[in-house]
């Protein structure tokens, strides 16, 4: 249909019948934020591209506040979704030529904020803040003695401050006492934790963790105090990887000595968005535990990545989990008294995945169906940017809508650095048959800058068609690396899974091999494991198969292990919980 006729269906639809959007009460992983364009030229050198790592969110007198590696600038939001940017070089003339704000630390001293940038230099300034809404900063000290990369600041409940930093895959993290005033050393600096891939498996270095080529990446430090223990939480085994993972180690001093969980507890090797890496945990308003941290797609360079965001906590035991279950579908905002470890969860299917497609045109080897392949690092790209290209998803039934989630990729832009003023202006137009069109979704005068948009609409809509058409992307192609439509099907949940096998040799005992029969009209499935039945805290989406190499175990434990099936109209219930020694 030719793009005049689409505006007469608009025109006529748009009086009638268009969806509102609502007011968001939940959100999507990747974090929709405007990441910056790497600023770095021979870390481009496969085409220009947006990235950003090594999260930090602080609950800062009631307002969150982000920063990560190299954005020119920090963030803040009231409720974790909807999140404004602050422009801010925290460079001295002296710093020119370095990193700006590479894997920062962000730490609190009563009403202060405390603002630190990797360096292996001393001539870093550590900034302060009362009031970062306001971009109100004044350096603390003009130069750091004891600089480190991956820094991370922590303030004990007694009033007690730490630095720790550590990013190498030969040397451990260190942990030092600061006096809180000059930030001069009160201790030595002090060895708090070293790698053991030969006993735990998912520090081993690869995307399969195999360790053939380097050895694992040591970094990121970030601490948690929780009643009356320190949780040291750091990132293995290497940032470009689906298996990128934040592990946990708990002791009784800020300085150990820690004793490793047996499994990394914010980890999401599987689904659209992977990898949770590198990242902090904080505490929301309503007294609620979130981790952030960093999602991979390594595919114009190995530092092409994105921020993810989950919920957290402690269990009565004192065992850290984080919930990636589902963690690159709709979740619930912050609530009160949520329940981290199964609550926030929609229950919105995906609708779309592998579905038919169709397209305004398709630049060469960038396929139409990329962009429903649950791949966040392949993509469809149109042959040009103009208004009015197209792309359309066939759902194969009618069915209720009630999210979408834009992914755009870059495609041929020539940015670097931080650009503000961008903005992605498209409609979304819904069809019952694929000939009658109704506006859904209008953000054709949009002024945001929206790499990651989600939109939850207002109520549910029924339909079985849906497309998205371009009025105006910042820059490049229009491209899409995921178009995704979430709701529930017409039909049935899928049978649960059978005939579930676990198998774990002696020769490595970090491993195991996982197969399952077929399950019909089940396009994915979730697989549960932890340390006790009550403790499945991790878990591994499998798309299209059913089977499933696990490499993370700690060759020490023992394990039990569930799996569930999943398809359009919802979950099947788990099978049996199974011990693995």
């Amino acid at each position: 249909m030719k793009l005049l006729n689409y505006f007469l269906i608009i025109t006529v639809f748009q009086s009638v019948s268009m969806v509102a959007l609502a007011q968001k009460q939940t959100y999507c992983n990747p974090m929709n934020l405007d990441y910056g364009y790497t600023p770095i030229p021979n870390f481009s050198e496969w085409g220009r591209h947006r990235a950003t790592a090594d999260p930090v969110i602080v609950n800062f007198k009631g307002t969150y506040f982000l920063f990560s590696t190299n954005q020119w600038g920090y963030w803040y939001s009231h409720d974790l979704n909807n999140w404004e940017f602050i422009s801010r070089r925290f460079l001295r003339p002296w710093n020119e030529g370095y990193d700006e704000l590479c894997a920062p630390a962000v730490g609190i001293i009563g009403d202060t904020m405390l603002v630190f940038g990797s360096t292996y230099t001393n001539i870093f300034s550590i900034w302060m803040s009362t009031n970062p809404l306001q971009d109100q900063w004044t350096p603390l000290v003009d130069s750091f003695a004891i600089g480190g990369w991956d820094p991370a600041f922590f303030t004990d409940e007694n009033g007690k401050f730490f630095m720790y930093n550590g990013s190498s895959n030969k040397y451990p993290l260190y942990g030092v006492e600061l006096d809180r005033k000059t930030m001069q050393p009160k201790t030595a600096r002090k060895e708090v934790y070293l790698l053991e891939p030969e006993r735990f498996g998912w520090q081993r270095f690869g995307e399969h963790m195999d360790n053939t080529f380097l050895d694992p990446f040591l970094e990121g430090a970030w601490m948690t105090q929780h009643n009356g223990k320190y949780y040291l939480q750091y990132g293995a085994p290497g940032t470009e990887f689906s298996g990128y993972a934040d592990g946990v180690a708990v002791g009784d001093h800020p300085l150990g000595p820690f004793i490793d969980q047996a499994l990394p507890f914010s980890y999401k090797p599987g689904g659209f968005a992977r990898g949770a890496g590198h990242g902090s945990t904080f505490l929301d308003n309503h007294n609620n535990y979130w981790h952030v941290s960093t999602i991979a797609i390594s595919v114009k360079n190995n530092f092409e990545r994105r921020l993810g965001l989950w919920p957290a906590g402690f269990d009565k035991d004192g065992t850290m989990f984080c919930n990636t279950s589902f963690g690159d579908y709709p979740h619930y905002l912050p609530q009160p008294n949520a329940k981290h470890e199964q609550d926030m969860f929609t229950g919105w299917m995906l609708l779309n995945f592998n579905k038919p497609v169709l397209s305004s045109s398709t630049l060469g080897a960038y396929a139409t169906n990329y962009a429903v392949d649950e791949d966040i690092k392949t993509y469809w790209s149109a042959k040009t940017g103009d208004k009015g290209e197209w792309f359309q998803s066939d759902l194969g039934e009618l069915s209720t809508i009630r999210a979408l989630q834009i992914n755009f990729a870059d495609q041929d832009v020539d940015y670097l650095g931080k650009i503000n003023g961008l903005a992605h202006r498209y409609q979304v137009l819904s069809s019952v048959d694929g000939k009658k069109w109704q506006l859904i979704v209008d953000k054709s005068q949009n002024t945001k800058d929206v790499p990651h948009d989600y939109v939850e609409l207002s109520k549910p809509l029924v339909s079985r068609y849906v497309k998205i058409i371009n009025f105006g992307m910042p820059g490049g192609k229009f491209a899409l690396s995921g178009f995704r439509v979430f709701g529930n099907g017409s039909g049935e949940k899928p049978k649960p899974v059978e005939e579930f096998i676990v198998l774990r040799t002696e020769k490595d005992k970090r491993s195991a091999w996982l197969k399952w029969k077929p399950v019909d009209e089940a396009y994915a499935y979730n697989i549960y494991l932890g340390t006790s039945k009550e403790k499945l805290y991790n878990c591994i989406m499998v798309y299209g198969a059913n089977e499933y190499w696990l490499k993370i175990l700690d060759k020490d434990a023992v394990f039990y292990f569930a799996i569930e099936a999943i398809n359009e109209n919802g979950i099947s219930e788990r099978s049996a919980i199974q011990e693995v020694k």
